[in-house]
C-alpha cells in the first residue's frame, strides 16, 4: 500500500511542476509565511524547500512566524535542520520584531480555521485576521518607505465572506458580495476576514503595495491534522478509530471540494502574479456534492483500501450552535483565477480523497487543541 511519504512526494512534485516559472521568481529570494504551522503552512514551506532540492537557482529562504498555540506538529520539526528553514515564535497580533530585517514576499496565514476551535477562541481569532494582518500591512509599507519594497503579499481569507449565499449566487462569483452574519457564532470568523480584505484593499490601493487575497473554497488533505474538527479529519478519525462514520447533520448541505496541493498551486500563482488588490477563488468548481455523499465516499474507500467495516450514521449535536449561520452551499466560480493566473485544478476527488486517507493512515495522532 502507498505511504504518507509517497503521497508527500508525489504531491510536492506535482506542485513544483506546476509552478515551476512562478518558483522561478522566487530564487534566492525570502518569503515569511505567518502561521507557517497550521494545514496551508505545510504545502507552502515544503513546497519551497523542494524547488530548493531541485538546485536550479538560487535557494529560497523560508521564515516561518508562528505562536504554536496549537503545538509544534512533527512534520515542522523533521524540517528544522534544514539550512533554507528559519523557525521563529512570534505571535502575529504583536508587530513585527524591529530586528527582524526585510523579506521579499508575506504569506498571512495565521488564523484560526476550525469553527469548533475559533468560537472557542472568538477574541483571539479577530485579533489574528485583523490586528495582524495589519502589522503585516505596516511592516510592508514601513519597508517600501525605506527603500526595500515586498514583491508580493498573500492575505488568506475565505469562502466564508460569502456566508451563507442565494440560490442565485451559486456557484459564486468573486463580485458576489455576501449574506453573513455580524453577531452569529461563525461572525467572529466571517467578519473579521471581511474587514481584513477591505484593510488589504486600501493599503493596496492607497500606499501601491502588491497586496493580493485568496478566498480558499473547502480545501483538504495532507497536513489537515486528524485533530483539527473539520468534516474530514473527523471522518478520517472514524474510519481509523473503527467506528461508524458520524454525522452530526441530516448530510444536505452541498460543497465542492478542493485537494490541498491544486489549492497551494493556486495560492502561489495569486501571492506572484495576481492583481495588488484583487480577491480570487480558489477551488474546485465540480462535483457540488453532499456532505452525505462525501461520508459514503469515504466509506467506499476506506472499505476498499482499509477494510473498514463502519457505516454512515446520522447523530444530532450537543452544540446548539453547530449548524448556525453554516451555508447550505458553497460552489466557487473560478474563471478569473483560471484567465488570470492560470489556475486550473486537476486532482479529482476520488484521487484526493484516497491520497488523503492513505496520509492520515500514517498519522493518526495529533495535538488536541
Amino acid at each position: 500500500m502507498q505511504s504518507a511519504q509517497a503521497v508527500v512526494a508525489a504531491d510536492l512534485a506535482f506542485i513544483t511542476a506546476e509552478l515551476d516559472t512562478e518558483l522561478e521568481r522566487l530564487a534566492g529570494k525570502r518569503l515569511l509565511i505567518v502561521g507557517g504551522a497550521g494545514f496551508l503552512g505545510y504545502y507552502l514551506i515544503q513546497t519551497a524547500l523542494a524547488w530548493n532540492d531541485k538546485g536550479r537557482g538560487a535557494p529560497i529562504d523560508v521564515i516561518v512566524f508562528d505562536n504554536w498555540s496549537r503545538g509544534t506538529p512533527d512534520w515542522i520539526k523533521a524540517l528544522e535542520s534544514n539550512p533554507c528553514l528559519t523557525l521563529r515564535t512570534h505571535d502575529v497580533t504583536h508587530p513585527v520584531p524591529a530586528d527582524f530585517g526585510h523579506v521579499d514576499y508575506i504569506v498571512h496565514a495565521a488564523s484560526i480555521a476550525s469553527p469548533t476551535f475559533y468560537r472557542l477562541h472568538p477574541i483571539e481569532t479577530m485579533d489574528a485576521n485583523v490586528n495582524g494582518l495589519r502589522h503585516l500591512l505596516e511592516y510592508s509599507l514601513a519597508e517600501k518607505r525605506a527603500g526595500r519594497p515586498i514583491e508580493g503579499f498573500l492575505y488568506y481569507s475565505t469562502s466564508e465572506i460569502y456566508g451563507d449565499p442565494s440560490p442565485d449566487a451559486i456557484p459564486t462569483p468573486e463580485t458576489y458580495r455576501g449574506n453573513v452574519s455580524c453577531t452569529g457564532p461563525r461572525a467572529c470568523y466571517d467578519e473579521s476576514k471581511r474587514y481584513g480584505e477591505t484593510l488589504a484593499v486600501n493599503f493596496a490601493a492607497q500606499h501601491k503595495l502588491p497586496i493580493t487575497i485568496a478566498r480558499p473554497f473547502n480545501n483538504y488533505g495532507p497536513g489537515l491534522k486528524i485533530t483539527d474538527r473539520r468534516v474530514l479529519p473527523d471522518f478520517a478519525r472514524d474510519v481509523f478509530s473503527g467506528r461508524d462514520i458520524v454525522m452530526l447533520s441530516d448530510g444536505s448541505p452541498r460543497r465542492t471540494f478542493c485537494y490541498i496541493a491544486d489549492a497551494i498551486v493556486g495560492y502561489y500563482k495569486i501571492m506572484i502574479r495576481g492583481r495588488p488588490g484583487e480577491a480570487y477563488n480558489i477551488g474546485a468548481p465540480t462535483p457540488e456534492i453532499s456532505m452525505l455523499e462525501l461520508a459514503e465516499r469515504i466509506v467506499a474507500v476506506a472499505r476498499d483500501r482499509f477494510d473498514y467495516k463502519g457505516r454512515v450514521v446520522r447523530k444530532a449535536s450537543e452544540d446548539k450552535d453547530y449548524l448556525v449561520d453554516n451555508p447550505n452551499r458553497r460552489c466557487p466560480v473560478i474563471d478569473k483565477a483560471r484567465s488570470e493566473l492560470g489556475f486550473d485544478p486537476k486532482i479529482g476527488i476520488e484521487d484526493g480523497l484516497v491520497r488523503s486517507l492513505v496520509w492520515y493512515s500514517d498519522n493518526r495522532n495529533a495535538e488536541d487543541r
